[in-house]
């Protein structure tokens, strides 16, 4: 029964997350920061879920190398829009300025 409790409950921040990515598209940094949010709760959804396997903490290590790439290429594009375009907003975009 507690299993469910989590797994319910960790289901229901990540869509909240999702919630968040959907709506908040306007600025690069509030995309990021909820993508982010997501895998936080996908790790821990990883976690319970394969902490009934004997390999779950080899998988779960692979995901968070993962995800930490993921996190320093976006962070990379972020810097690299900002000091090209001096804000982070998807409107302010011009293909050829940069």
């Amino acid at each position: 029964m507690y299993m469910v409790v989590v797994v319910l409950l960790l289901t229901g921040m990540y869509f909240s997350g999702m919630w968040v990515f959907c709506s908040k598209r306007k600025h690069l940094l509030m995309v990021l920061l909820s993508l982010e949010y997501m895998v936080i709760f996908t790790f821990s959804l990883f976690i319970h879920w394969l902490g009934l396997y004997e390999c779950g903490m080899y998988f779960s290590m692979i995901y968070l190398v993962f995800s930490v790439c993921e996190g320093a290429l976006g962070l990379g594009i972020l810097v690299s829009m900002v000091r090209c375009y001096g804000n982070d907003f998807f409107q302010s975009f011009v293909m050829l300025r940069c």
